[in-house]
């Protein structure tokens, strides 16, 4: 498999929109931008939901109103660091795919996609699901610690990225 991500990352690298997006100067802070931006809104709405489902914060709003009011802005912001990400994996391609932290960050990011994916569902069920009893406000609260959790590692890995060699 590490020939082969090689040879993509070789061929990413040689085709026109890697060598527009590393010609042009501002593109490529630009990206880094958004990207940063993204992940600051995404990252606050999952720990203000997770935070809410601990009975940490915003214990004058319910469950589902939190959910209702953060977790939508999750799946667009998550589109446009899709985005903006695989724009600058095309423009340094050997940078991410080959590194370690980069791929413990998608491999976080699928986790936490699971996480939110699921607890936004439950939250879609009866009212109060998570606080009809001790059970599930336990498994709430492992839910939501496992989901701060995760979405703490991927910030730690993506920033990672710059500080470790790519293969």
């Amino acid at each position: 498999m590490g020939v082969a991500l090689a040879r993509l990352c070789e061929w990413l690298a040689a085709t026109p929109l890697s060598h527009a997006i590393q010609a042009i100067a501002w593109i490529i802070p630009t990206l880094q931008t958004v990207h940063i931006l993204c992940v600051a809104v995404l990252f606050s709405s999952a720990v203000l939901v997770d935070l809410r489902l601990l009975q940490v914060l915003g214990r004058d709003l319910s469950l589902p109103g939190a959910a209702r009011r953060y977790l939508p802005t999750i799946w667009p912001v998550l589109a446009i660091l899709m985005v903006t990400g695989s724009l600058l994996i095309i423009a340094e391609p050997r940078r991410s795919l080959l590194n370690s932290a980069f791929l413990l960050k998608m491999a976080l990011l699928v986790i936490a996609v699971i996480l939110t994916g699921g607890l936004q569902w439950s939250l879609s069920s009866p009212a109060r699901y998570w606080e009809l009893n001790r059970a599930r406000r336990v498994a709430g609260g492992f839910l939501a610690m496992a989901s701060m959790l995760v979405w703490a590692g991927i910030l730690f890995a993506g920033r990672w990225i710059a500080y470790t060699q790519a293969g």
